[in-house]
């Protein structure tokens, strides 16, 4: 099969598009043609040789895809050849074909089409993992977001929003933040030009935000606790901003708060899978009712994955974008 290839480490230009084995399924996995794979950040530190996949995994790029059952393996109840599904991967997501334990095999949610499927695995199971299932947000709450024009912030600004809590972010331009507020965001902070704890703080009549989920890491930490409402939880899913912050632990202690560190790639096939049952069925619903939408920057063709990663390397894009598969 085709798959897009790392030639070395190194920027957009050492992605080409080469051969592949061609996957076969085992006990409890399903073979996928892929119809469309996104790109993620988590795929960028890969190419560049800081991120290697979990033991056993392909070490093709790609965290998540939608396609069509091509095979299933022994003991494949649920799935069966030509349905039309995308996945929760830990790589292999840049081929033709995937292959892919049968539990982070979803359903695509009324109302969406194929290709615009690929956008919704990563982010869906990070946020609702993240936010409700580990933090616990509840309607009525206020939910900061970081990144708010990106994928997990465009998805965490509508899903929060469509379940009644008060959502805060923060973006880079006007533009985006324009885009932030026409998603459900209530507070919008550009950090080029605005603190962000004093902004939050100032909307929320000094309680802060209950919940905050970040990928700026170590450069944030600090002002994160500051913002925290008292038995507010800090979930960081990234590291943008570095992984090492001094942390005023009396601070954290007077506000009964919490810091949670959490990734979703190294997670075991049977909790990825609880997380993906979870999103079927409480988040498939909003976004088959339109309460939750994909938001897609652009769709390229899986041959110009160099010019995608470019892209999202320089935060020009709002939403996902999308590599499609091209056949025949």
């Amino acid at each position: 099969m085709r798959a897009v290839v790392i030639t070395d480490p190194g920027g957009p230009e050492v992605l080409t598009l080469g051969e592949a084995p061609d996957p076969e399924p085992g006990p409890g996995e399903v073979v996928l043609d892929v119809a469309a794979t996104a790109v993620n950040r988590a795929d960028l530190l890969q190419r560049q040789g800081f991120y290697p996949p979990p033991p056993g995994a392909s070490d093709v790029l790609g965290l998540e895809c939608s396609g069509t059952v091509a095979a299933v393996g022994p003991g494949v109840e649920r799935w069966q050849v030509g349905d039309e599904v995308c996945a929760l991967l830990a790589g292999g997501g840049y081929a033709e074909q995937v292959l892919v334990p049968a539990g982070q095999v979803m359903a695509v949610p009324d109302g969406i089409d194929l290709v615009e499927a690929a956008a919704l695995p990563e982010v869906a199971c990070t946020v609702w993992s993240n936010v409700f299932m580990v933090a616990g947000l509840q309607r009525g709450e206020t939910l900061l977001v970081h990144g708010g024009a990106g994928g997990i912030g465009t998805f965490a600004i509508q899903l929060a929003h469509a379940l009644g809590a008060r959502v805060a972010t923060t973006a880079g331009s006007e533009d985006k933040l324009r885009v932030c507020r026409e998603l459900g965001a209530d507070i919008t902070v550009n950090y080029r030009d605005a603190d962000f704890v004093e902004a939050v703080k100032d909307a929320t009549d000094g309680h802060g935000a209950d919940v905050v989920l970040d990928n700026m890491g170590a450069k944030y930490l600090a002002r994160n606790l500051d913002v925290l409402a008292t038995e507010g939880r800090l979930v960081v899913i990234g590291m943008q901003g570095g992984s090492k912050a001094e942390l005023d632990i009396g601070r954290l202690m007077s506000k009964r708060a919490a810091v949670i560190g959490t990734t979703l790639r190294a997670r075991p096939p049977e909790n990825k899978a609880v997380i993906c049952a979870s999103v079927e069925e409480h988040v498939w619903p909003r976004v088959a009712d339109g309460s939750v939408r994909p938001v897609v920057h652009t769709r390229l063709p899986l041959s110009e994955a160099a010019e995608a990663h470019q892209v999202v390397e320089d935060s020009s894009h709002v939403g996902k974008v999308l590599l499609v598969v091209e056949r025949g």
